[in-house]
């Protein structure tokens, strides 16, 4: 039987074994810090449309608390930014019963926001499955997740990289629909991938101050600039209309007390204090191939450059003007 190895214990890592350890599902999940000493103590404190409930989630705080064995999942649920060192943790573990280290045997499934993390991955290990997850999930203090939707927790397309669909790419997505994951196999994870880095390019926006005219105006030169470049890196997009399989509608935001669909996964890290935050690899990205095929890409920089800023200075989100940040960028460049 399959057990996934969870590591990352946030807004995705703690639902995804919530959801394994009320459906029955082998799992341990992998947490640090504070959020381990919480879950390993009072549980998780899991939020959904029906109420609070606590889930005596099984946790550990490192690789070295888990024996790896065949079978096993890895399944890559911390930020972006933390990806490459999670791998390096995780890839030349020794499994029980093989001679092969986890590089070799364990399949890792990458969860991370962006296009980057699937390639990390495959720098080490041998099997690597790219997934891209639309989940309204809240996580701002240890021990505590919000997970709002309903009837399902979240949307997941899934595919082998750098492309194809496999069999153990079908039983990943069957056991995740078994607890409430939508999920579809796709061969071309990473045109579904780039899809969602579009829209997440706006995590940026909602740390500052704006009025809705200011937001629109930024939208707007965010995704001009990234539909440009893209094109420039011959990457191609997923159409969600025609090309998803899915009911979407299957998954509705529940009104939950704590959770706003405005408070997106980077607002959340600012929110907690984080050091870090995931825009490198999100408007960093477009900054990343604009400079790579000579597209001016200004606003997209602005944004990186506020948010490295205000992770390094533990700024508070709304701490700033997003016309302040963003500056006279729309005027630079030849981006429409």
């Amino acid at each position: 039987m399959t057990r996934y190895v969870v590591v990352g214990a946030g807004a995705v890592g703690a639902t995804l074994a919530a959801q394994f350890h009320l459906n029955g599902i082998d799992y341990v999940l992998v947490a640090r810090g504070d959020t381990y000493r919480a879950l390993k103590s009072e549980g998780l404190r899991y939020v959904r449309p029906e109420g609070e409930i606590r889930v005596p989630v099984d946790v550990v705080d490192g690789p070295e608390a888990v024996t790896l064995r065949r079978g096993d999942v890895l399944v890559l649920a911390v930020k972006a930014q933390q990806a490459d060192q999670a791998l390096h943790d995780w890839a030349w573990r020794p499994v029980e019963g093989s001679d092969e280290a986890a590089a070799r045997v364990v399949p890792v499934v990458t969860l991370q926001n962006g296009i980057e993390s699937e390639r990390t991955a495959l720098r080490r290990f041998h099997h690597v499955y790219g997934a891209s997850i639309w989940i309204p999930g809240t996580h701002v203090e240890p021990g505590r997740v919000i997970a709002a939707g309903t009837p399902a927790v979240a949307l997941v397309w899934l595919g082998r990289y750098p492309s194809g669909a496999d069999d153990r790419a079908e039983s990943i997505a069957a056991d995740l629909r078994r607890v409430d994951v939508t999920t579809q196999v796709v061969d071309d994870i990473q045109r579904w991938k780039a899809t969602k880095l579009i829209g997440n390019l706006l995590n940026a926006v909602d740390i500052f101050e704006a009025d809705d005219t200011e937001i629109e105006a930024t939208t707007g030169a965010l995704e001009s600039e990234a539909f440009a470049v893209l094109a420039a890196a011959g990457i191609t997009l997923a159409d969600h209309a025609t090309e998803a399989t899915q009911d979407r509608s299957g998954l509705s935001i529940a009104p939950i007390d704590g959770h706003s669909v405005e408070r997106k996964s980077t607002w959340q890290s600012l929110a907690r204090g984080s050091d870090t935050v995931e825009t490198d690899y999100l408007n960093g990205e477009i900054s990343l191939l604009g400079r790579l095929h000579g597209v001016p890409t200004p606003v997209n920089d602005r944004l990186q450059e506020a948010l490295g800023r205000a992770s390094l200075d533990r700024e508070a989100p709304g701490s700033r003007r997003l016309a302040d940040v963003v500056g006279t960028a729309r005027l630079e460049g030849s981006v429409p």
